[in-house]
């Protein structure tokens, strides 16, 4: 039987199967960008009190001035420079070397930082900002990619299926059309002259 859609504005029935469909895959894109996320926060904050079980701060002073690098650099929200200082740690050992320092930091200024257990420079652990940051720049990438995968894969269902239907479509027409147009089927014996 021949399906015929009218143009009287009626909405085919696959249509809202397929709204259905993409709004079922941005749910499920939301939830794994949610997810992503949330492990990203729980291995992050585990990731930072590791970290700042091996991190101290502790005070260092500057035994010349700050050195602008080269190239200009940001370490939070301040321009960075470097210069030579002493600082104890573990306590009573003493240790020396090149720390960043705000910009025209003169000798003999005193300067906090964070060292690693055996008194080296290291960075500080991770604050909640930055984990934030991180977990919602991950669940949003997460998210991002679920959603694109999961509506390609919707097109590409509605093409195949699409693909069907008009190949359907078609061998009904070819049995229809001669009826419909009056020509008859070949082989029906109807005008051959086999004389």
């Amino acid at each position: 039987m021949l399906h015929q859609e009218s143009g009287s504005g009626t909405t085919p029935p696959r249509r809202p199967a397929r709204r259905a469909a993409l709004i079922f895959v941005l749910l499920i894109a939301v939830i794994c960008g949610a997810v992503a996320a949330g492990s990203l926060w729980s291995a992050g904050s585990t990731t930072d009190r590791e970290l700042a079980a091996h991190r101290h701060q502790v005070t260092a002073t500057t035994t010349g001035p700050a050195k602008d690098p080269p190239v200009a650099t940001r370490y939070g929200s301040k321009a960075q420079a470097v210069a030579p200082a002493v600082w104890e740690q573990p306590e009573n050992v003493r240790r020396s070397g090149n720390i960043h320092v705000p910009s025209r930091t003169p000798e003999g200024r005193a300067v906090t930082i964070w060292v690693d257990d055996a008194g080296s420079p290291a960075r500080p652990p991770g604050s909640s900002a930055d984990r934030a940051f991180t977990s919602l720049a991950g669940g949003t990438g997460a998210a991002g990619v679920v959603g694109v995968a999961g509506v390609a894969v919707v097109l590409l269902v509605r093409r195949r299926t699409e693909g069907h239907r008009l190949a359907g479509w078609e061998r009904e027409w070819e049995q229809v059309e001669p009826v419909w147009s009056g020509r008859l089927h070949r082989g029906s014996g109807a005008g051959d002259d086999d004389d």
